[in-house]
């Protein structure tokens, strides 16, 4: 089959395309003969040497998948509702980018009604991620004000539209007016251009000096310090990711008297159950959304395979809004 390999770590350049076995599904799994494969910011930092995959994972790229299931585990399959045939996207701890891919079959759900695979593969990693991380871990309530920080990304635009359904407001940052524009098309309330404005002062001002519920940060470094000001009492600051660095200085202060959370997590290293109960936890609350049109994929551009190491330089330049989605 053919599959994208890192034959060094450095720049995109350093994706190609090789020759692999097909691999073979075990105990609990299923082989997927792939259509599209959604790109994320890990399978960056994976090429560049800085994301080690997990132990007993592919060393190929991909986290997330869309395509037909062609062979696996029966009985595991009969127990998931799916069979032999079934159109699924799987979140994947390695792998996704290749014509076949093994996935845990509790990883694997199926297309939503109406959506393409592409539309399908750029969903499993980031609603995974929003999921156990802004709704399980962050708690977000209906009525709640949720942060985002970085709006237009993969995450970001899922965050958005799962928080406007879920009945929370939204503020977004971007890095741009028409970012900005493309968050509040999404769903958010307000959105913050964190390059011209301070989003400390303006999240205050939105909120009448209230503060946000909840803060889904990509960033860390010292946003730390100005998210803990941000939000309110009992307010929850949740990392997903240290674009910014992993060193942060904030007030204990503020987390002592307001009673905040500050709190974290990486999907990719977690158990096969952990990521089963999520995926049970989308099928429940968030496919039929998907389904009804009220939360959509968002797709910036596809990419053929073989042009791997255009797609990474577009993720790397963040120009991009929504999700960016190889194709086989």
């Amino acid at each position: 089959m053919r599959a994208v390999e890192i034959s060094s770590f450095g720049a995109p350049g350093v994706l190609r395309l090789g020759d692999r076995p097909v691999p073979v599904p075990g105990a609990g799994e299923v082989l997927i003969r792939v259509s599209a494969s959604g790109i994320n910011r890990p399978d960056v930092l994976q090429r560049a040497g800085h994301y080690a995959p997990p132990p007993g994972a592919s060393d190929l790229p991909g986290l997330e998948v869309a395509g037909v299931i062609e062979s696996g585990d029966a009985q595991a399959l009969a127990l998931a509702g799916l069979q032999l045939g079934d159109r699924v996207c799987a979140l994947v701890a390695g792998g996704g980018y290749a014509q076949w891919c093994v996935a845990p079959v509790g990883q694997c759900l199926p297309v939503p009604g109406g959506l393409t695979d592409i539309e399908a593969a750029s969903l499993p990693e980031t609603f995974f991620t929003v999921w156990s991380n802004v709704f399980d871990r962050g708690r977000l309530q209906p009525g709640e004000w949720l942060l985002v920080q970085g709006g237009t990304s993969g995450i970001g635009v899922t965050a958005i539209q799962l928080a406007k359904a879920w009945g929370a407001q939204v503020i977004a940052t971007a890095g741009s007016d028409e970012k900005c524009a493309a968050c509040v098309a999404l769903g958010a309330s307000y959105a913050i251009n964190y390059r011209t404005q301070d989003f400390v002062e303006e999240v205050r001002r939105i909120t009448g000096q209230r503060g946000v519920d909840v803060v889904l940060d990509m960033v860390a470094g010292d946003y730390v310090a100005r998210e803990v000001e941000c939000l309110a009492e009992d307010g929850r600051l949740v990392i997903i990711a240290v674009q910014g660095g992993t060193k942060s200085a904030f007030n204990a202060g503020l987390v002592l008297r307001r009673r905040l959370t500050v709190t974290g997590s990486t999907l990719r290293p977690r158990s096969v159950e952990f990521k089963t109960a999520v995926a049970q936890a989308l099928r429940q609350h968030v496919w039929p959304l998907i389904a009804s049109g009220q939360v959509r994929p968002v797709i910036y551009r596809t990419f053929d395979a073989s042009e791997v190491a255009d797609a990474h330089a577009l993720m790397e330049s963040n120009q991009h809004t929504g999700k960016i989605v190889l194709t086989w």
